[in-house]
């Protein structure tokens, strides 16, 4: 089982950005997968989740800037970030729950002022 997050990059305040957590081991759509992050000395925080069902949860921070949604076709979850602020600045992570949590490698999105 892994996942891989991608689509980070250093950007200026403003712009947007897509992340990208592909798959595999057949763990697709067996339990809710998230978008995390961890800034440079804080604790890892939830960004949005999405459940199996398709229930979408985001963190206060994020609404009305980010969108995540599934790509069945390609067992794939994405992040879509609008309208970057410096203070997203950070190291995003791509989680899956299915009796165990799996984690991707995180993807460092920084964000210049």
């Amino acid at each position: 089982v892994q996942l891989q997050a991608s689509g980070g990059g250093l950007v200026q305040a403003g712009v947007s950005l897509r992340l990208s957590c592909a798959t595999s081991g057949r763990i697709f759509g067996l339990g809710p997968m998230g978008w995390y992050r961890q800034a440079p000395g804080a604790q890892r925080e939830m960004v949005a989740t999405i459940s199996n069902r398709g229930i979408i949860n985001y963190a206060d921070f994020v609404k009305g800037r980010f969108t995540t949604s599934i790509e069945n076709d390609n067992d794939t979850v994405n992040l879509q970030m609008n309208k970057l602020r410096p203070d997203d600045t950070a190291i995003y992570y791509c989680k899956m729950h299915h009796v165990v949590d799996y984690w991707g490698q995180g993807t460092l999105v920084t964000v210049s002022s």
